[in-house]
């Protein structure tokens, strides 16, 4: 199954350009997808600098110094602020977070320009069918632990957690910052962390009952029970999924 048979298209013609949907766009070099930016996703630029890895004038700096020649990503590793593996696992997890959200779901139309390229350069190219693989993963994790979409874009609002119910360091930080008007998305920036980490945080705290949901409102629902958080996935020769692993364990170590 593919979530965008025109990115398929435009991968196997090996094109370069801007693939524009209703709720984000991917930049492609040669078929492959080099960013991802949504309005559902913070930026590098929030992911940076609201964890406090660089200030945000240093952040300005690049993309004044580097915008215009399309080498943010470059200068910030030239400049000593990012190491090249550091810039690299941002850039990645920034780019299938916004192209989880870019690639939902629409009614809208769907374009393509042609040779339009990011301001941030290209980092680390990625194959359009390995972000369409993890963008599907992370649908199907995302209805395992919840099968409630109705809570991504709700106000969290905390519940009292029962007797001996325990939290980790980042869903109690996630509750803390919860005041019952942001939603997972203004979570995510306020946090500066990734949009999906913050849902898959937010059904999870919705399956253990520690969040208001819109279905407390229906007495004759009934959630079914959540499985394992990760369930196991069958092994997979393909170099792209082996570094999808390495960066969802890296990202979810220190978030």
């Amino acid at each position: 199954m593919s979530v965008s048979p025109m990115l398929v298209r435009l991968a196997a013609e090996k094109a370069t350009g801007a693939l524009l949907r209703d709720h984000g766009t991917l930049y492609l070099v040669d078929g492959r997808v080099v960013h991802a930016e949504s309005p559902a996703a913070p930026g590098m630029d929030v992911l940076l600098t609201t964890a406090g890895r660089i200030p945000r004038e240093g952040w300005d700096e690049a993309v004044d110094r580097a915008g215009a020649h399309r080498a943010v990503g470059r200068f910030l590793v030239d400049s000593g602020r990012l190491g090249d593996g550091e810039l690299e696992i941002c850039h990645l997890g920034a780019v299938f977070d916004a192209a989880f959200f870019a690639l939902s779901p629409t009614s809208g139309p769907t374009r393509f320009r042609y040779g339009v390229g990011h301001w941030f350069g290209t980092v680390r190219p990625v194959s359009a069918e390995a972000v369409e693989r993890e963008t599907l993963r992370r649908r199907e994790l995302l209805d395992a632990v919840w099968p409630y979409a109705s809570v991504d874009t709700a106000p969290v609002v905390p519940r009292p957690a029962a007797p001996g119910q325990g939290l980790g360091a980042r869903r109690r930080a996630l509750l803390s910052a919860a005041d019952g008007v942001r939603t997972p998305a203004d979570l995510a920036r306020f946090l500066g962390r990734p949009a999906f980490h913050t849902l898959l945080d937010v059904r999870r705290l919705a399956a253990a009952g520690l969040i208001e949901t819109p279905l407390d409102a229906a007495p004759d629902a009934t959630p079914t029970p959540p499985p394992p958080a990760f369930p196991p996935v069958p092994p997979v020769a393909d170099p792209d999924i082996a570094l999808l692993r390495r960066l969802r364990d890296a990202l979810e170590a220190h978030l």
